[in-house]
Formats: C-alpha cells, structure tokens, sequence
C-alpha cells in the first residue's frame, strides 16, 4: 500500500496552490462580502485545465481522475470555499454524468465545452419537497413528438444563474429521467437568488421551467434512469465535498498556527498555552486522518470500484472535521475571530454547509448503515 502521491500528482497539487493563492485567494474576502460569483477566477482555472478534470483528453480534458481533482479543489476550497464548490459542482455534478452516460454525440458536443470554461455546469436535483428524498421530485416531464417538455421548479441550484448547461431531473411516465438543457432554452428562468450564511460567493437559485423543450437526444441515459444516474453522481460529488471541508479545515489550521505565533497574552504567546497546542495537534491529527479517507474513496472510484458507503463516511468525516476546525480557529482567536478582520470568521460560516449538501449528515449515517446491513 502506497500512501505517496505520483510525480504528477504533486505537481497538479502545487500547481492548484500556486492558482488558489495567487488568483483565488487575493478576491476571496471581497467576493464574500459582494456576494460576486468567481466567474473570473473559473475562467482562469479552465485555462489550467481544472475545468475538464474528469474529461477524457479527446474531448479536451485534461483527465487527471477524481483524485488528482480533489487535490485540485482541496487546495482552491483552503483560499476560497465558494470558488471550490464552484470547480465541484462543474467537474463531478454536470460533466461527471455526461462522461458516465452520454452517449457519443451528447460527449462531442457538450464535454469540449464544459472541459474548456466556455460553458459553465450545474445540477438541478433538489425541490422544495424533495432535497434528502430526492425520489419525491414533481418536475414533470412529458413527451411533445419528437421532444420533451418540462415544468417546475428546482430550488437550491448551485451555479444555477451562471450555468450555461445544466442537468435536470424530471418526472416522466417512465420514471424519474436526467436531461441535458441549455439555459438560453426558451421558457428556462432564474427565480429567488438565496441569500445564504456561507459560502456567499457561490450562488444558489431557484430554477423555473416553463414548458422547456428539449430535444429527444437530451436524455441522459434511457427515460427512467434518472434515479440511477443521480445516486452515481452523488458518490462521485461527496467525494469532491470531502475535498471542500479539507481545504476549509487546513486554511482553519493554518490560521490558528499563525496567530497562535503571533498573539501574546499574559506575557507568553499562544502557542506556549497547552490549551491551544492541544487543540492545534487534534485539529492536525484529524485532518490527516479524513484526507486518507478521502483519497481512498475517490481512489476507489478512479478503480471503478464500489464506493457508495466509502464515499458517505469520508463526506459524514471530512463535513464534520471542517466545522470543528473552523469553531476552534474561531476560538484560539478569540473576540478577534469573531471580526471579518481574520479570515476564520469565513471560514466558520463556510464550513456549515458542507454537512447540508450532497446528502446532510443524517443521509450519510443512513448510506452507511445501509450499506454494511442491508436495506
């Protein structure tokens, strides 16, 4: 068992770094307090090839595989948590599936887009009745010819009012199906702009379909596989949550290093109080030992290999690890920490989302119990 990273694999992983700190993190602040998407900072991350990590080169990807992509987004989530979910729901939610299920014309024509920063993805799952019990969807689809046409309403749409290309889960006779529909359809509309704790570079919408047509090539997969579809993307994009919450939980650490050098109280820095060593040393301790869980999962899926309940206890880890490094780099810093004068602030409304989407801790528990005792 080989725990080292390859040659190339560190060199994408400095190569992120040098991104997140040189172009990410410089805006970061800004772009929170602004609520302004990282639609810049994407563009230049495409021009990386972090756009099309998932993508096979004939398509214009650059293929590195979900471990070398949670690299990727573990290092651009520790300077901006809002730019790495933007890079996750792109790379695993909307061009995942496509490489996963499109069939030849559906890769020709949309991948080279989405792997090159020209189109941007989203994932339209969730509604007001069905976020955890996704089986619950309303979003009806019914067949018009030769082509499809959807209505309702999707909720908590990340990227949604940027996307350019999105996938759609809608009720038909089927069963529940995935469909490929382009934003500039007519009929497609952005409604509420949320207006959110964390993560506030990130945008999350409302999506309206209003009698939406699309093209009987739009399916993904075979009417009635949504479901099937959903669950797979699911895996892969807790893995690249994972990768969010490490990213938070080391920029969390490194913070609390640093002001623990450079704080004094009662004549001693912070880093002399064992209360504050001891809280650093379990930070640390857990973080690596979520990053291994992690790495396996998406190790795993890069395999081919099963992943589902892999998948859910590195998400329900690496989730929780990033609020508790994130309240206790709040508290080392004290009533400074509280202030939007340190990052850690930042980082402590971020953190709590990452225990919401892509399955909230509860579902994880479930995925795992299920998966180790049977349904």
């Amino acid at each position: 068992m080989d725990f080292e990273l390859t040659e190339e694999q560190q060199l994408i992983r400095q190569m992120a770094r040098d991104f997140a700190d040189q172009v990410v993190a410089p805006t970061a602040a800004a772009r929170d307090r602004e609520h302004r998407f990282p639609l810049e900072e994407f563009k230049k991350a495409a021009e990386l090839g972090f756009a099309g990590m998932l993508v096979p080169e004939e398509y214009g990807g650059s293929e590195l595989g979900i471990l070398s992509t949670i690299l990727v987004i573990e290092e651009v989530s520790r300077a901006c948590a809002s730019t790495g979910v933007t890079l996750s729901v792109h790379n695993s939610l909307a061009s995942g599936p496509i490489v996963k299920f499109g069939t030849e014309s559906q890769k020709k024509m949309w991948l080279p887009r989405l792997a090159s920063g020209e189109y941007l993805g989203a994932y339209a799952l969730s509604e007001a009745e069905a976020g955890s019990d996704a089986a619950a969807l309303s979003c009806k689809a019914t067949r018009d010819g030769d082509a499809w046409l959807l209505n309702g309403t999707k909720l908590w749409i990340t990227s949604g009012d940027h996307a350019d290309l999105m996938i759609v889960f809608a009720r038909a006779e089927e069963g529940i199906t995935a469909f490929l529909v382009e934003s500039k359809s007519p009929g497609f509309g952005v409604g509420k702009v949320e207006e959110k704790l964390g993560i506030r570079s990130s945008s999350t919408v409302e999506v309206i379909l209003d009698n939406v047509r699309v093209p009987a090539e739009s399916v993904l997969g075979s009417p009635g596989e949504g479901l099937k579809i959903a669950f797979s993307t699911l895996d892969g994009g807790r893995i690249g949550i994972c990768a969010q919450s490490l990213g938070i939980a080391q920029a969390s650490l490194d913070a609390s290093i640093k002001y623990a050098h450079e704080r004094e109280q009662f004549g001693r820095p912070l880093k002399a109080f064992q209360a504050v060593q001891w809280k650093i040393a379990e930070i640390a301790s857990n973080l690596d030992a979520a990053r291994l869980m992690a790495r396996k999962a998406a190790w795993l899926r890069d395999r081919g290999d099963p992943h589902t309940r892999e998948a859910a206890q590195a998400k329900l880890i690496c989730s929780q690890l990033a609020n508790r490094a994130a309240d206790e780099a709040v508290q080392i810093h004290g009533g400074a920490g509280y202030t939007t004068e340190f990052p850690v602030a930042r980082y402590f409304r971020d953190a709590r989302i990452t225990e919401i989407y892509e399955g909230t801790t509860e579902v994880q528990r479930i995925v795992i119990a299920r998966e180790l005792m049977g349904r």
